[in-house]
Parts: C-alpha cells; structure tokens; sequence
C-alpha cells in the first residue's frame, strides 16, 4: 500500500509525531495534576490560586519563547530540532523524579512545600520545552500530511493531547495521594520521557523551510515582530484570535473544574479525573466530529457551532453549580453521578468540550494551511505567543478575581458563557469563509458522508480564469460544487431551470448567470465573464443524465473554454444520482434516502486545438475535446484497484443479491446470490486441483455454469486458462504446456454433445480431466452451509495485479501464445468501455462469443456482470435463426459479433427481431459496407465497430453513439497511448504500438513454458497497419504480415478481402500469398463462393480505381474453408494449403509410359 494511502496511524509521516506528542502531553499533565492534588488535597481551599499559579507556570514559557522557537523551526530541520529538545525533557524528567522521591518523605500532615518547589521547576522546564517543541509539531503537519489531511490531522493531535491529559490526571491523582511507590512513578516519568524521545527519533525529516532566516535572539523584539506579522494577515490574525479563545476558555474551564468538584458537587479526587475523563474523551469526539464535517477541506461554520455550544455549556455548568450548599463529605464518582448536580455537570462538561474540539479542529487547520511553508512554524509561533498571552491573562484575571473580588465558580462560568456569546456573534461577523458555502458542506457531510479527493488539484490553479466542469447527476449537485471553493464562483444555469421555484432561493444566494442555449450571446457573455478572470461553474451536459452515465456534451461549452482560454478542472460526482433527486428512475438505479457521495477533483487540464480550426469546426472540436476530458474523467475515476472477484461482490451488494446476473437456455437464470454460492462452493472444491495462482484448464461453452467456474476458479486464488476447445489438439495442448496447464475442468455432458470425444483422448495424454458432474457430486450440506456463511467474501484475498486469466492467442499466424491478464487489466477494460458507452441494470447483453475469446470472456461476461448488467449466454455463434429469435425473445439491448456472423443473422432474420437492440457491437474482423447497409436498412442499427486484441483485454478503440466513423474502428479508449512505427513500402500510416493498464501482463511461450515475457517498457506491437486522423479515429489497413510485396509496392490483404467482400456479400474470403518467380509475390483469393471469377473481381476493381497490383492472380473456389472458433479464417492453415498446392503443381509430371 502506498504511504499516502495508508490510515494517519499506520503512517511513517504522521505517526512518529503523534506518539511524541502524546507521550510529551501525558508527561507535562501528569506532573501538573501531580501539582494540582497536592495542593488540593493537602492545603484544601487555601491553595487555591496556587493551582492557578500552576497553570500559569506552565504557561509563561510559551509566551517568551514561542517567537524563538518558530525561528528554530523554520530555519533548521524541524525533525531534528524535536529530537534535541525530547532529549533534553530526560534531564527535566530527572528534576521530576527528585520531587516525587522527596514528596515521599514529607509529613503527610504538613504542607509539601519543598516537593512542590522542585516539582514547580520541572513544571517549567517541561513548559520551556513545549514552548519550544509547539511550532514544530504543529508546523511540521502541513510539511508531512497532504492539504486535505490537515483536519483529520489536528483532530487526531488534538484528541492525542486530552485523552493524555486524561491520562496524566488518573495516574497524577493516584501518585499524589499515594496509591504507589515514588520508585514506580520516577521509573514511568523517565519512561514516557524515553518513549517520547525514541517516537522523535522517528520522524521523517523535512528539510530546511526557511535555511537563510536569520535568528534574532532578542526574544521581546523577534516576540513583536512575529505578532506585527500575523496581524498583518487578516485571515492568520483572525485564525490566532480564534484558536487563543480557545485556550483561554480551556484553562479556565480546567482551572474551575477541580475546585469546583470538590468544594460544589462533594467528589474526591477519583471524581475530579471521572469528570476530567468526560471532558477528554468529548474533546476527542468533538475533534473528530470537526475532522469529519471537513472530509480534507478547510471550512469554519464548524468553528462559529462550537462557539454557540461553547457559550451555552458554559451558562449551564455555572447554573448548575449555582447555590449548592457546602458538602457534608467527599463523595466518590459513582455516588457523584448518582445526584442530579453531578448528572448536570458531566453533561455541560461533555458539551463545552464537544463545543471546543469544533472549534478548535478547523479554525487551526485553517491557520496551517494559509501559512506559507517557509514561514509555517513561525506563524504557528506567533499563533502560541498569543494562546500564551490569552491563557496567561485568563489566569491572572480568574486569580485576582477568586483571591481579591470574592468572585465564586458558578459566577465565573456563567462569566465565561457570556463572554463566549460575544464572541460567537464577532466569529460570524468576520468569519473569511462564506457560511453558506460551508453549510453545504457540513449538510453533505453529515447527512451524505460525502468524501472529498483531490481538492489539491483546485490549489495548483494560477490563474484566475478556472472553468469547473462537472457530471451532472442530481439536483443536489450546484451544491457540492460550491462547497469546494473558497471564493464566490460564478454557475452558468439553463433559463428554465432558473425560472423554477425550487432553484430561485439557491440563484438569489450564489452568483447565476442564466443561459438559454440557443442563443449564441448568452455563450458570449460567459466568454467574457470567464476571460475577465471569473471561476465558472457549469455542467457540459447541459442537464441531469437520463442514463447514469455522461451524456452529449455541448459544443457551446467547449467553446468557453477554448476563447476564454481557461483551466479547466473536472471534477466528478458519484453517488447523487443513488439520491431521490434525480431524473433515473427506481428500475434504472437502486435508489437510497442518503446515499454516500464521493467528489474527486482531477488534474487542472486545459483544451489543445489545432490553431488553424476556425469557425464551426473549431466550435465542434472544442466539444469533442471537452468531451474526451470528461470521459477521460469517468474512467480515472473508476476504481480497478480490486479484484474481479472483489468487483463481482461489490456489484451484488450495489445492485441488489435477487437481481438477475447471467442467464441461459438450460439451466435458466442465476441471481447473483446463487451466482456468489456456487463461485464460493465450486471454488473450495476446485482448490486442490492447482497450487495458489497457478494455472487452471477451463474448457466450457457459453452457459451460466462457465461463469461459476470461472469465478469460482478466480475466488479460490487460481488462474483460469480458458481452453479454446475448436482449436486442435495439437495448439490446444502447446498453449497448455506454455501457460503450465495440467489440469482441465470440463462437463462431461458438454464433451458428449460437442462431439468432443476425440479431441479429449487426443489431450489426455498430456493434461488431466476433471469433470464438473464429478465434482457436483461430492457437494454435500456442510459444504452448502459453508458457503451460504461466506459467499460475500472471496475465497483467497488476490491482489489487483496478480494473474487474472490467460487467454490464448488464436493460432491464425503461428502456435497460440499464453496470454496473461491481471484482474486491474480487465477491470480497467471494463472502466474504458463504460466511460464511453452508457449502459445500465435495464440493458441486456446478449453474448454468443465464447468465453474462450478475449472479447466473450471480458466485454461479454465479466464487464456486464460487475457492472450490474445482466447477460443472456448461448453457445453457438453459428446458429444463424436461432440466435435472432432469443435476441427477441430476451428483449437483449446490447450485442456483440463478427462481421461473418452479423451478416449470417440479417439474412435469417426477421426485422423485427433486433427492435429492442440499443448497440450492436462489431469486431474481429472489418465491417464490410453491405452489412452495414443491410443492418440500417433492414433493423434501423448502426452497427458500432471497435478494435481489441488479446492483449489488450480486450477492446482498444471504439466507435460509439456521439463519435462514429464509418471505415474506421472508432477512437482509442482513455488511458490509452499509441504510436505508430514506419513500414518500408507503406505511404500511409504505421504499424500500431499501444500502451496503457489495459495492456497484458504478459506473453506465455511454449519455447519458455511458464516464464512471463512482458511486453518491452509496456508498449504492446499490435502488428497491425493502421492510419489515425486529425479527429483520432483509427483505419486498418491490415496485418503487417498480411501485406504482400507485389511488384516493389506493399499491397494489404485486407484492401484486397474488403474489395472482394463489396463484390461478393454474402461469401466467406480470405487472401493468402505465395512465391512469385516475376513479381516476387502472387495473390491467391479463396472463397466458397463457387460462382466468384477472377473477371467478375477486375471489373469491380477497375471500377473503383484500385491499383492492377490488387488483382489477384488466382480467384480458387473451395467449398469449406479452414475456420477458427472465433469466427475468423484460419488463415495458417490456409496458407499451408495453398503452399502445398503450389510445390505439387510444381513437380515433374511422370514421364507418359510409350
């Protein structure tokens, strides 16, 4: 895991700093309680203002020091100057430990003066070390912990500092009443002194911020230019202010507390920590309740809540504590918290110090941010001088006031509520973030759990000019795209929209600038407002999606962006459109009241078109470029960081466990809780027949049973090798002793009905046969039981880059190759798919690819079905009049296949049957024009083709509903880069290189069985020719080894098939070349066509203007071509045919006998 992604506890950057400042705060309160019992329970009500003067002992240090300690801290490394100074806290430790022993010798019926003189000094060392140590680790969070993690950071720091004071408190209360050994405490104060030193050691260094500072020692002149600084930023004055209000009202609070305890309620000393225990423990919930509203961002409506419980608590303890009469005799914490005063004032404990984790958490957090990083420490310096003025004051005031005014507790609490209902009222007047934007983040936090990622990205924006470019899901959404800034942006909103009631509150409270879309002023004057430095907020879409999925986006949009020259950042939305406030409906998206909301900001990006676009072209590229941003935006925002099984368990959860996954003719249709049992229960079987993530032989048909295996195989930690079973025995079992295949699970019924007896007889010689029949059969209840208590989780945890499948190479150009997929490969397919084409839980996807290939297995089965989809398998492909009539019958919406099969289904069907079909999905092989013609004109379908390979897992370019080129398999899919390499003798165009995580682990060969060959820096050699235009579509032009040199000139042989394939629809073709004594090489073109001529093909291609050199040399008829499973020529096959042909009509004839 990487260090950033880790919890903050678990976290080298973050950790070592929270141990130091919790063993540091646990030793300074444990000595100061130590102090504050002592002369409470030994000079009774007398001492007082003593314990004040404890505090106040404490305190002084950090307001002459602080100054010099944010220059130490900004001018050295702030690592190594924490660990000097935890170094030098063991000798004041020491002087600690001097004052315990020689308290242990007092007479315990005579003040402990000479113990508290001692212990007096080392309550000042520790303050001279705080003072010093507190620009350091508050300085020290923004160098180690990201923006966002500021929040959860302080919380963190501030709940580690009272749950230390709670701590110090019990064990200071035990020690000064003598409930151990002096040894026993000496040993843990020198203890903790160690730990907190050995935790410094820890942490990581940071660097020098600021390592040409000049240290000015004078500490009354380096005191006032800190505070001259500070107040001359508004925002940091104002955050210093806060904060010191903060500490002031906290040392009052403890200052009060004991006494009042005692003298008030009647409690002992174990009733003093029992209170002050409530009051830590609600200081750390109300710090991570802060940390929690803010999810990373800096907002203050957390601080201004605080400020109204701070000033209601502490109206309510004083009123509580007021006109008690003196107690008879101590009482203990559960007798104390048996009376209705003692009930009252735990509870306004826990509500002002709840009150002050929200006010503290942000308003520091705030500070730390704004601060620059070569002046952090001291601005965290000057922010302490002032706590330290603030708490000083507050202590002297509540001294003189109890020692001279006669002033009682319960008056001086109800002081301090005054005073903090002041206070809140100045907070709101001057508070520098807008309270509106806050609420909103505060209401989508508490009511959305909305998480915000990547709010770094909105800091790396430099010029004033931003355009925020949003998904559009929900109603809710203007909302959480105000939350993000902190400046008043400007929304662009559709006239309509503003015009109803629900919307004019929100136009009246922001910044909306209506916008009718037809109207081409209304785009100007955002052009305007945008270049003249405004940050706009708009939707491309142009309104809510009625898919779930991104929608058209306009071209109007771009088109801002692109004359206003702006940065753009898009930021998506998930989670909203779960909410009631959308346009989908309850059988498109499992609806939810609150559902959880996740808003991540990408990378500030900005629009990069061709200068010399002009006009209407250029408005449509500025939208087509916006576009790919936001598409490029869905997909890295899709999670691959899982495993298919993972992916599997989380879509069952997402979409409902009765929801129908998979679906065939024999075995009817399986939920995705029966499809979770048998993953679970088949899995556990299947364990032992192959070693953790090693190979196992899969060979199934299209059915529901293939899935279960397949991700039964995936779930128990094994990699499923999905056996192409038309292949041959011979390639069959090269591809398994490459990949390392012994094991091949099977169905016995399959083998019978496929006829597939002798290919298993051939195999058996070189791998094992395990049936699923066999295996069904050893299934008993406690194996059902089993799996019914563990279906939600997978068998063996895998990781996101372990072995996924292997998928084996079709063996058209040589013996098949191992090709290895990891789960992050065709989950990142699937992301790829699904941020250009919108599908849905009300699409259907009908797959008659086998699962042996790549597009049937990954496309067909696994995206669908992680992706909430349900698929209809069948396992033939071949069945032309069938496969029509089901795809009616199952009202599928989604349908892939080869050009070969399409053509087969629309001379068998009826037009009516392909009427529920949303894509028809082609690949494989090229589109030929009359099966487009034929699907337009017979069914109303364009056919939409794309371009994969094996190693891509598979698809690698698109065509889709809003960017389709006819001729060409589409654009390449997002996260996706290409180059092409120069072919001698090929003019246009190159031989294709892809990259991307889509991309195969690996290549298995069976000359190196077993061992990974992965691919060389991570480009893939597609091997295929292809051009790509202006608008990023791709054309092949063919295989680079199905180019033929006739003449010195390259001819494709896919030019030379497509040619044929306009001439002669309905044939299957294939071009092959063999050795030509004049022109180097000849053109053979087979096809079962038995009326094709070689005249009928020059005619067609005189007509088009084709070269003579596409002509081929023989047009040869034969009635049943060599075919793979995939639908596709076996062109290696062919080509040894036609080489066997040629050398024997090349020998001598035998001579005639006479």
């Amino acid at each position: 895991m990487a260090e950033s992604s880790k919890p903050l506890m678990l976290s080298w950057r973050f950790a070592p700093l929270f141990w130091c400042q919790f063993f540091s705060a646990f030793s300074d309160n444990f000595l100061k309680n130590v102090i504050v019992f002592l002369i409470l329970f030994h000079m009774g009500s007398e001492g007082e203002a003593l314990i004040t003067l404890a505090g106040a002992v404490f305190i002084a240090p950090y307001f002459f020091l602080s100054a010099l300690g944010g220059q130490i801290a900004d001018r050295y490394d702030k690592a190594v100057v924490a660990q000097r100074l935890k170094f030098v806290e063991i000798g004041v430790a020491a002087i600690a430990v001097v004052g315990f022993v020689v308290h242990a010798g007092e007479d315990p019926g005579q003040p402990p003066v000479l113990s508290l003189t001692i212990l007096f000094v080392a309550l000042f060392g520790f303050g001279v070390i705080g003072s010093l140590f507190g620009p350091i680790k508050y300085g020290i969070l923004p160098d180690q912990l990201a923006r966002r993690e500021l929040p959860a950071g302080n919380a963190l720091v501030e709940g580690a500092t009272f749950i230390a004071i709670l701590l110090g408190t019990i064990v200071g209360g035990i020690a000064a009443k003598g409930g151990g050994s002096p040894a026993a405490f000496s040993i843990m104060v020198i203890v903790f002194a160690l730990l907190c030193w050995v935790s410094a050691l820890l942490i990581p260094r940071t660097g020098e911020a600021a390592p040409n500072l000049i240290i000015n020692k004078n500490i009354a002149t380096s005191t006032w230019t800190l505070i001259k600084d500070l107040r001359s930023d508004e925002r940091l004055w104002w955050g210093g202010l806060v904060t010191s209000w903060f500490w002031l009202a906290g040392v009052v609070v403890l200052s009060l507390l004991p006494p009042s305890v005692k003298n008030i309620v009647g409690g002992d000393e174990y009733a003093v920590t029992a209170y002050l225990a409530v009051f830590s423990i609600a200081v750390a919930v109300g710090s991570g309740l802060a940390a929690f509203l803010a999810s990373g961002r800096i907002i203050l409506l957390p601080t201004l809540l605080g400020a109204l419980l701070l000033a209601a608590f502490a109206l309510f303890l004083g009123w509580s504590l007021y006109g008690a009469p003196p107690p008879a005799q101590l009482m203990g914490p559960v007798e104390v918290f048996r009376t209705p005063r003692g009930i009252n004032v735990a509870i306004a404990l826990a509500g002002l110090a709840i009150g002050g984790g929200l006010f503290i958490v942000p308003a520091f957090a705030a500070v730390q941010a704004w601060a620059g990083a070569d002046r952090r420490a001291r601005v965290v310096a000057a922010v302490n001088i002032l706590n330290a003025l603030f708490m000083t004051v507050a202590t002297l005031v509540v001294a003189m006031l109890q020692g001279f005014g006669g002033v009682t507790t319960p008056t001086l609490f109800m002081g301090l509520g005054v005073a903090n209902a002041i206070v809140t009222v100045l907070i709101a007047y001057t508070m520098p973030t807008r309270p509106f934007a806050d609420a909103l983040s505060i209401i989508y936090r508490a009511f959305f759990r909305a998480e915000v990622h990547g709010l770094e990205n909105l800091q790396k924006v430099t010029q004033p000019n931003v355009i925020l470019a949003l998904n559009h899901v929900s109603f809710l959404d203007a909302g959480i795209a105000l939350s993000l800034l902190g400046r008043d942006p400007l929304f662009a909103i559709d006239t309509t929209m503003a015009q109803k009631w629900w919307v004019k509150p929100f136009t009246r409270m922001t910044r909306s600038l209506p916008i009718d879309p037809l109207k081409p002023m209304a785009t100007r004057t955002l052009i305007h407002a945008v270049a003249g430095g405004e940050t706009l907020i708009i939707f491309p879409e142009g309104r809510l999606t009625m898919t779930g999925s991104l929608m058209k986006v306009y071209d109007g949009a771009g088109l801002i962006a692109d004359k206003s020259d702006a940065v753009i950042v898009p930021i998506r939305i998930e989670g909203l459109e779960r909410s009631y406030l959308t346009r989908l409906k309850g059988y498109q998206i499992r609806k939810k009241l609150f559902p959880k909301v996740r808003v991540t900001v990408l990378e500030p990006t900005k629009l990069n078109l061709d200068p010399a676009l002009r006009g209407k072209a250029r408005r449509r590229a500025a939208g087509a470029a916006l576009y790919d941003i936001m598409s490029n935006m869905i997909y890295e925002t899709t999670s691959t960081d899982r495993t298919i099984v993972e992916a599997l368990i989380e879509a069952a959860g997402e979409h409902g466990m009765k929801t129908v996954a998979t679906e065939d003719l024999v075995t009817g249709s399986l939920t995705y809780k029966r499809l979770l049992l048998g993953t679970r229960i088949l899995g556990k079987k299947l364990m032992p027949l192959a070693e953790l993530g090693k190979p196992l032989g899969v060979m199934l048909p299209n059915a529901n049973g293939a899935v279960v295996t397949l991700f039964g195989v995936m779930s128990a930690g094994r990699v499923p090798a999905m056996i192409n079973f038309t292949a041959g025995a011979t390639n069959i079992l090269a591809g398994c002793r490459a990949s390392g295949v012994t094991t091949v699970v099977t169905s016995r019924t399959f083998i019978e009905r496929g006829k597939l007896e002798p290919l298993v007889e051939k195999m058996s010689a070189g791998v094992k046969f395990v049936y699923l029949e066999d295996v069904r059969a050893t299934v008993g209840p406690f194996d059902k039981l089993a799996g019914l208590l563990s279906y939600k989780k997978p068998i063996v945890r895998r990781k996101p880059d372990d072995w996924a499948a292997i998928l084996f190479t079709s063996g058209s150009e040589g013996v098949p190759k191992g090709v290895v997929l990891s789960h992050r490969n065709i989950l990142t397919n699937a992301a790829q798919a699904r941020a250009r084409i919108d599908f849905n839980r009300m699409d259907k996807v009908f797959n008659i690819l086998p699962v042996f290939h790549s597009f049937g297995l990954t496309v067909g089965v696994i995206l669908p079905v992680v992706s909430g989809v349900p698929i209809f398998l069948y396992p033939s492909p071949l069945h032309y009049r069938t496969v029509p009539e089901l795809v009616y019958v199952t009202n599928a919406t989604i349908m892939f296949g080869t050009d070969t099969f399409l053509n087969g289904y629309a001379r068998s069907a009826n037009p009516y049957d392909f009427r529920s079909i949303r894509y028809m999905l082609a690949g494989a092989e090229p589109v030929r024009d009359s099966t487009r013609q034929i699907y337009l004109e017979k069914f109303g379908l364009r056919i939409l083709e794309g371009y994969g390979v094996t190693e891509t897992a598979p698809a690698l370019a698109l065509n889709t509903p809003m960017f389709n080129k006819f001729g060409t398999v589409g654009r390449l899919l997002p996260g996706m880069e290409a180059r092409l390499e120069k072919v001698e003798g090929v003019d246009e165009g190159g031989r294709l290189f892809v990259k991307g995580p889509n991309v195969m682990l690996g290549y298995l060969r069976v000359e190196n069985p077993g061992v990974l060959e992965r691919p060389p820096e991570g480009w893939h050699d597609t091997g295929d020719i292809v051009t790509i235009d202006a608008q990023g579509f791709i054309k092949i032009m063919g295989r680079a080894k199905r180019f033929a040199k006739v003449g010195g000139e390259m001819v494709s042989f896919a030019a030379v098939e497509a040619l044929a394939g306009d001439l002669w629809p309905d044939a299957t073709l294939a071009v092959v070349s063999v050795p030509d004594a004049r022109k180097g090489e000849r053109l053979l073109l087979y096809t079962n066509n038995k009326d094709a001529t070689r005249s009928d093909f020059i005619a067609i291609a005189r007509a088009r203007h084709a070269s003579d050199l596409m002509i081929p040399g023989e047009v040869i008829f034969m009635e049943k071509m060599p075919m793979l499973g995939s639908g596709k020529v076996d062109l290696l096959t062919l080509a040894k045919l036609a080489k066997e042909e040629r050398a024997q009509a090349a020998q001598p004839r035998p001579p005639v006998p006479a």
